[in-house]
């Protein structure tokens, strides 16, 4: 049953409330994919604080006119099924879903996406699902700045053994 012009009208406001809200968007073909699959796919993307929007390509790019003109026309050129992954928390995590998802699921075709305002091309956004988390890039900033202490202790440790050892040696020698 098509839907009345009032909600159309409530499902643009919707949208455009979505993408004033989000971090980055991942622009995603999902042409064959099972109810089963698509369910699968929304519940990872909840998890990561992130959401999955399945809308027309008229209604995306009205909605992404306000924020970006050239991404709107964009989209609307985009092939096939299109499906819009919100990212809300971190910059990264909607690319990342999309291309694990795309791995198991060969029907999944990222296509672009949207990142700081501006859209990119699917060669970029598959560059970006490869970026670690940001959890795990301060994870690797924090050792990166606690190895030359760890290893002054280290060395400051092994000094202090060696005397140890060399005051143990004279005294077995007595």
């Amino acid at each position: 049953m098509p839907k009345t012009k009032e909600e159309k009208k409530e499902a643009l406001k919707i949208l455009k409330d979505k993408i004033s809200q989000q971090k980055a968007i991942v622009f995603v073909d999902f042409t064959g994919l099972g109810v089963k699959q698509m369910t699968e796919l929304r519940t990872m993307a909840k998890k990561e604080n992130c959401e999955l929007k399945v809308a027309k390509k008229t209604l995306i790019q009205l909605a992404l006119k306000d924020s970006d003109a050239e991404t709107a026309e964009t989209a609307r050129k985009l092939e096939g099924e299109l499906a819009v992954v919100f990212g809300y928390g971190d910059e990264i995590s909607p690319f990342r879903i999309s291309q694990n998802f795309a791995k198991q699921n060969k029907e999944l075709k990222i296509l672009g996406g949207m990142f700081e305002k501006k859209f990119i091309a699917k060669e970029e956004a598959l560059q970006l699902a490869e970026l670690p988390s940001r959890e795990e890039l301060l994870a690797k900033l924090l050792s990166t700045m606690k190895a030359p202490i760890s290893n002054f202790v280290c060395t400051l440790r092994g000094n202090v053994s060696s005397i140890v050892s060399v005051l143990n040696a004279i005294k077995e020698s007595k």
